[in-house]
C-alpha cells in the first residue's frame, strides 16, 4: 500500500502550518519550503489545494501567511488525505483492471475485491478517528526556525 507524494507532502505542510507559533500572522510559502525541503512551486500548489479543501486560510499583505481554517482537533486526517489524493480503494477500481475485457470477468464472484474493501474499511476507521491535533502530539517536534534570505539577482555581464 502506498500513499502518494502529494498526500505525504500535503500532510507535512498542514502540520507545519498547524505548528507555527503565530496563528494570527501565519507562515509563508517560503518558510514552509525552507522548513520542509519542498520546492516553493510545490508548496504553493499544495497550499492552494489545502485552502480549497477548507483546511487553511490566508492572510494577505506584507505580514501575511497561511493559518489553519479551523482548530486542529476538528481536522480529521481522513478528510485531508481524501482531498489530497482520494481513497485507496474506489468503487470503480475493478473496472480499471479488466485487462482485455470491458468488464471484469469476476464481477459476480470476485474474491479479491473483499480484500480491498476490508483494507479500505480498516484505513477509514483509523484515519476517521485521527485528528491533526493528535498527529501533532505524536511528533512533539517544534517548528524548524527558518531564516529567509533576501533574493538578489546576479548581474550578468
Amino acid at each position: 500500500m502506498k500513499f502518494s507524494s502529494q498526500e505525504e507532502l500535503g500532510l507535512r505542510i498542514l502540520l507545519q502550518i498547524a505548528r507555527h507559533p503565530d496563528q494570527v500572522r501565519g507562515i509563508t510559502i517560503q518558510e514552509i519550503s525552507a522548513a520542509e525541503g519542498i520546492t516553493i512551486p510545490n508548496v504553493g500548489k499544495l497550499v492552494r489545494l489545502l485552502r480549497l479543501g477548507g483546511f487553511v486560510g490566508s492572510n494577505r499583505g506584507q505580514n501575511g501567511g497561511y493559518v489553519l481554517a479551523r482548530k486542529s482537533a476538528d481536522i480529521r486526517i481522513s478528510e485531508v488525505l481524501t482531498m489530497l489524493g482520494g481513497r485507496l480503494y474506489e468503487s470503480g477500481y475493478c473496472q480499471r483492471f479488466t485487462e482485455t475485457e470491458d468488464d471484469c470477468s469476476h464481477t459476480l464472484d470476485c474474491t479479491v475485491r473483499v480484500v480491498w474493501q476490508k483494507i479500505q474499511a480498516a484505513v477509514d476507521d483509523a484515519l476517521r478517528t485521527m485528528t491533526l491535533a493528535e498527529l501533532m502530539s505524536h511528533g512533539k517536534a517544534e517548528p524548524v526556525p527558518v531564516q529567509i534570505m533576501e533574493f538578489r539577482p546576479s548581474v550578468q555581464s
